[in-house]
């Protein structure tokens, strides 16, 4: 799966257990993190989840001093989606933020339950809007780090602040978002948005999920693409693929990676228990070669007892009959193995999105590499320069691998994969003190 070049850019689906973190990787200085799920048990000794929000303020390029994102997009304020935001705000200069009307709309309506780290959103959500509008009541643009875009329409428009903004920064399904945190960068990079729909505006929180399709392309020519349409259920997504394929625009559903929507809930393809077949067909017209889906969740059970949704076995089920192979669908804490996972990474090669070997990785990465400088060396970066995400990701899944080694006692496998396979694989690419002997990861010269 993995390609022996090093990829300059892509998306990583971290390890959260049910919830969504995920980073895409557009080039040295830009990287988009859509959504976060930063849990406290991260820090725990044992624990087999990612403390992201760490993680991003260790391998963040940076700006003034700080590490700098220069977007983060909340598709809808479920806590899975948000948890850690108001710790990444206060580590972190976000560049720009896109939030969907709904949380103005649940903030009129007293009855809502919004958990603190929504709330922190909306607080810096608004406090944007009001620097936009004084930046442009001075007939200029709003700086970095006070950037926003309102992506998806409401019929209560009218009735909220952001509602008199330059169109600039409203947009909403049928638009393509080429520009991130003030700068051009559609040749390399590209949002377009499928949802949330006007017509969805009241409906339950899940169903007004910004979707897009997520673009990257390279100068050579290489384009990759993921599909990521939140915690949408059948009715919503069906009329996304109806509504794109009615106007002609396939290409803007075309897939590499697929974030299995809800975290592989059975409510993508079933409704009161009977299975939607027209569905999955739509899934699988529009997945490219070679293409993975990716289920951001606790390990999918053999079977699941009622209620237990997500993740649910019939979903795994449906989506196995789509993709080419057991090895297509890949849960993001089972990978490579349940009691080590480590982030999905992709990386855009010339065949699209391609699935990257960890094991591969821990075999070429130099795992002794405790500091940003070191790091920088083991994956090939020049004059020790770390600016993209995911070359330091997998110096980050090679420390992970030994680290939980340290942390607890590890059976051996009966099989050829997880971390004794890791391990010897670094022995047999290194020896017991040799560097690696070629770059690996993403932005590697």
């Amino acid at each position: 799966m993995a390609n022996s070049s090093a990829p300059q850019r892509g998306v990583i689906f971290w390890q959260v257990g049910t919830g969504d973190s995920t980073t895409v990787v557009i080039d040295d200085e830009h990287v988009l993190q859509v959504d976060l799920h930063d849990m406290a048990q991260a820090d725990e000794d044992g624990a087999v989840v990612t403390a992201v929000v760490d993680c991003l303020v260790d391998v963040l390029p940076k700006r003034n001093g700080r590490p700098y994102l220069a977007g983060f997009a909340l598709t809808h304020a479920d806590q899975d989606h948000c948890r850690g935001f108001a710790d990444l705000l206060s580590k972190v200069t976000i560049g720009e933020l896109w939030a969907t009307p709904r949380l103005w709309r649940e903030y009129v309506d007293g009855d809502t339950v919004i958990c603190e780290d929504a709330r922190a959103f909306q607080k810096e959500a608004e406090r944007r809007v009001e620097a936009t509008r004084k930046a442009v009541g001075r007939d200029e643009q709003p700086a970095s780090g006070d950037r926003i875009l309102v992506v998806g329409y409401d019929t209560d428009h009218d009735e909220h602040a952001y509602s008199d903004l330059p169109d600039v920064y409203l947009t909403g399904p049928g638009k393509t978002i080429t520009t991130l945190d003030g700068d051009a960068v559609g040749d390399v990079f590209e949002a377009f948005v499928h949802a949330p729909f006007a017509a969805d505006c009241a409906a339950a929180r899940n169903e007004t999920s910004l979707a897009m399709q997520i673009t990257l392309r390279d100068a050579d020519g290489a384009v990759g693409h993921a599909l990521l349409f939140g915690d949408l259920a059948y009715p919503t997504i069906m009329k996304i693929f109806q509504y794109s394929e009615d106007h002609n625009r396939e290409e803007r559903l075309a897939w590499d990676v697929l974030l299995a929507p809800h975290h592989c809930s059975k409510h993508v393809m079933y409704v009161d228990d009977e299975f939607e077949s027209d569905i999955m067909d739509a899934f699988e017209r529009h997945a490219r070669d070679n293409a993975v889906i990716v289920s951001s969740s606790m390990p999918v059970p053999a079977t699941n007892q009622a209620g237990e949704n997500p993740p649910h076995a019939k979903a795994k089920a449906r989506y196995l009959e789509i993709v080419d192979g057991a090895d297509r669908f890949v849960c993001t804490q089972e990978w490579p193995d349940e009691e080590h996972p480590c982030p999905v990474a992709f990386g855009l090669t010339t065949s699209g999105l391609d699935l990257l070997d960890p094991v591969d990785l821990v075999a070429r990465a130099d795992d002794a590499a405790e500091t940003r400088e070191s790091a920088a060396k083991a994956a090939g970066m020049a004059d020790g320069v770390v600016g993209v995400l995911i070359a330091l990701a997998v110096v980050i899944v090679a420390r992970g691998f030994r680290d939980r080694r340290r942390r607890r006692p590890v059976a051996a496998p009966t099989s050829g994969t997880g971390l004794d396979r890791a391990q010897r694989a670094v022995a047999r690419a290194r020896g017991t003190d040799a560097a690696p002997r070629q770059p690996i990861g993403f932005g590697a010269r």
